[in-house]
């Protein structure tokens, strides 16, 4: 019960995520959600917590636009890190045009904190891919 208040904790105004009690087709205990409008991406990572052996068991999803090459949302699992940045031409102070970043995307902004929260409870991390 611990563990599952600390990482319920890490909702609050200033989190670019938040984390809720899963639904009973999610098959977790716990789910961390984000979504990004810019690129158009939903990123999830389900917890699942085994007392048994104080392991947390991971599953880290997205559903988005994926890439440039393929139309449409696209569904990806697994638990590396993922960057995504938009960028645009934009008129600078001296009037020539410069290439400016407008939005950003870093996996690692949701994944560290759940699992910082989850090894300082003393608890075992463990990303699943197949096995769920």
């Amino acid at each position: 019960m611990e563990l599952r208040e600390a990482l319920l904790a890490l909702n609050g105004p200033d989190a670019p995520f938040r984390v809720r009690h899963a639904l009973p087709k999610e098959k977790a205990d716990l789910v961390a959600e984000r979504r990004i409008t810019e690129p158009d991406l939903t990123v999830a990572i389900r917890l699942r917590l085994v007392p048994a052996s104080r392991e947390v068991h991971t599953l880290q999803e997205q559903w988005g636009q994926l890439s440039h090459e393929h139309s449409g949302r696209q569904y990806a699992r697994g638990g590396g890190a993922r960057v995504s940045r938009t960028w645009e031409f934009q008129k600078g102070p001296d009037g020539r045009r410069r290439l400016v970043e407008t939005s950003r995307y870093d996996s690692r902004d949701m994944r560290d904190p759940l699992r910082d929260a989850v090894l300082g409870a003393g608890w075992t991390w463990r990303g699943v891919l197949f096995r769920w």
